[in-house]
């Protein structure tokens, strides 16, 4: 899929700088370039290439600052501040997330600021600052509640439910450590999210594990990391597998018969993947 999208960007930017057009076609293409290196760049950070992401996303933010288009724009601020928290650097997670909410508040979406608001909770859960987080978070919670009101979301937008947000609450008391608060909030993520997401579903059954080992429920917690399992061979990526890993490694250091077992299919599973990405 990568290198599809990465070959479509480069047949679009041909197109641009080696034809003709009026300015209204050039927008048009130029707005379609940037849209496609933003998805380029999500696809780098899902398989965990965070150079390649931050390359495509400052392509496709220079493309939204030369057309002035909010949508783009807001939505790479949005990227950057996610893929900032991910590769620990919360304080430029927070400025991007407030960046992205300055515009989004001409844009007049409720839904739109939930998801911005979400991504700056995250950013102060990891500096630290877990009341203000919290403030975030609430606040996240009631705008996404006003549904059908303002302006639509864009369609980028759609994912933003509350699936997400009570993964976004998970994370938050994992963060501070609160790990059976932490394993209700990601159950309840597990239970909404929509199956047709496999690599949430992926994602989101892994954290549950992840918590449900931290909180001392060490059985429930191996039998969730293997049926993780059954999602991942619907999709690949580089941060689910990284929090397989994450996972076997702490059922690994579990003294307990059903600990061991998993931890073993989840390196073997693991292992497996590798070898095949290899043949290809």
């Amino acid at each position: 899929m990568r290198s599809l999208a990465v070959r479509h960007l480069s047949r679009v930017r041909r197109i641009i700088n080696s034809n003709s057009y009026p300015d209204t076609i050039g927008r048009q293409l130029q707005l379609l370039a940037g849209e496609t290196a933003e998805h380029c760049a999500w696809l780098y950070y899902d398989a965990d290439d965070q150079e390649n992401a931050r390359r495509y996303w400052g392509e496709a933010l220079t493309t939204a600052t030369m057309l002035r288009d909010d949508s783009l724009e807001i939505l790479v601020l949005a990227s950057l501040s996610m893929q900032a928290s991910h590769e620990n650097r919360p304080r430029d997670g927070y400025d991007l997330a407030r960046a992205a909410q300055e515009r989004a508040s001409r844009y007049g979406s409720p839904v739109l600021a939930s998801l911005i608001a979400a991504r700056e909770a995250r950013a102060l859960s990891l500096m630290s600052d877990g009341k203000t987080a919290s403030k975030r978070l609430a606040e996240s919670m009631r705008l996404v509640e006003r549904t059908g009101h303002g302006r639509p979301a864009p369609e980028w937008a759609a994912f933003h439910c509350h699936a997400e947000l009570d993964y976004a609450q998970g994370l938050f008391y994992t963060d501070l450590g609160h790990h059976q608060a932490a394993v209700h909030f990601v159950r309840a993520a597990l239970a909404h999210q929509d199956r047709t997401y496999g690599r949430n579903r992926a994602l989101y059954r892994l954290t549950l594990a992840r918590g449900l080992i931290n909180a001392g429920e060490v059985e429930e917690g191996s039998t969730h990391a293997v049926e993780s399992l059954e999602h991942l061979e619907e999709v690949e990526s580089g941060r689910v597998m990284r929090r397989l890993a994450e996972v076997a490694k702490l059922l690994d250091g579990v003294d307990a018969a059903c600990a061991r077992g998993a931890a073993e299919e989840l390196t073997e599973y693991a292992r497996s993947k590798g070898q095949s990405r290899c043949t290809r």
